[in-house]
């Protein structure tokens, strides 16, 4: 159980090959907006700039509460194929409304807390995908496809909490996979936090605009060395 989203991040930090990380300059990407908090405070101590990978929930048209599958900004899609059987959706649906989430939802985000710049391709670079829990792994999965579609050198995986079989379904597309806790009977994120704190936009976009590692918003010439290759256009 942690206290709140800096509890959690303190004790992700704890349990990272610092060194390793900090040697190979990764770029660290939030998972969601929502991650922001506490992958603002990973990046502080590791002295490392991040990015956020903007993606959009796409709900069962029987149940509007149902999240079926996710579309990112690179248009990588995932969706959970037992629930999409169970409902009987049809994938022209899912392919619509990806489209649809993506122009009214992804591009939407991409223009507020990144200026309308474009993710460029990762090539050569190292990628470490933070998160502030793992459940089902929807939105991990979708996040690693996306990454993977830009060609890093490699890409990790670092989240406070995981839920056993998820981690098991992620170690065949990351790199490395690093969690303070995985859990055999997962309840839900929310439940391992005692005061979580929910991001309103407002609260992301003051995090982000404060940060001196959010590299859509450093200054040209003040980006760290670790930085030195653009990975937005």
């Amino acid at each position: 159980m942690f206290e709140d989203q800096q509890d959690a991040a303190l004790k992700l930090y704890e349990i990272l090959p610092t060194d390793e990380i900090i040697s190979t300059k990764p770029l660290i990407i939030a998972s969601s907006l929502v991650a922001v908090p506490l992958v603002d405070i990973i990046a502080s101590r590791l002295n490392l700039n991040y990015e956020v990978m903007f993606t959009e929930k796409i709900y069962s048209p029987v149940n509007k509460e149902c999240l079926i599958a996710m579309v990112s900004e690179t248009k990588e899609l995932v969706f959970i194929e037992e629930l999409v059987k169970s409902f009987d959706i049809s994938l022209d649906y899912i392919y619509g409304e990806a489209d649809r989430k993506y122009e009214e939802g992804v591009l939407k985000k991409i223009y507020k807390y990144r200026k309308g710049a474009l993710l460029q391709s990762f090539e050569g670079r190292d990628i470490l995908l933070v998160d502030e829990g793992c459940e089902t792994g929807i939105t991990a999965m979708v996040c690693l496809k996306s990454i993977i579609s830009l060609n890093p050198r490699s890409v990790s995986y670092a989240t406070p909490l995981i839920a056993s079989d998820t981690a098991e379904i992620l170690k065949t597309v990351a790199d490395q996979i690093f969690c303070v806790r995985t859990i055999a009977d997962f309840v839900g994120v929310d439940f391992y936090y005692k005061n979580k704190v929910e991001p309103t936009p407002e609260l992301v976009l003051n995090t982000l605009e404060a940060s001196p590692h959010y590299l859509p918003l450093i200054k040209e010439g003040e980006i760290c060395s670790t930085e030195s290759k653009s990975t937005t256009k």
